[in-house]
């Protein structure tokens, strides 16, 4: 999942700089949401103690 953030965080820098501004604001937001399902999936598992289903 976090690479799924990392990607549409390359994409969202990426369409900022050729002029895209409606791409690339909507491509962070999903890059933000990613990335914060990642921590909050993170934190549950390791305070559970379980490991990642991956």
């Amino acid at each position: 999942m976090l690479s799924w953030a990392l990607t549409f965080f390359i994409v969202a820098i990426i369409a900022g700089v050729l002029g895209f501004g409606g791409i690339a604001g909507a491509s962070a937001g999903i890059a933000k949401l990613l990335c914060f399902v990642f921590l909050l999936a993170f934190a549950v598992s390791f305070i559970t103690g379980r490991k990642p289903v991956a």
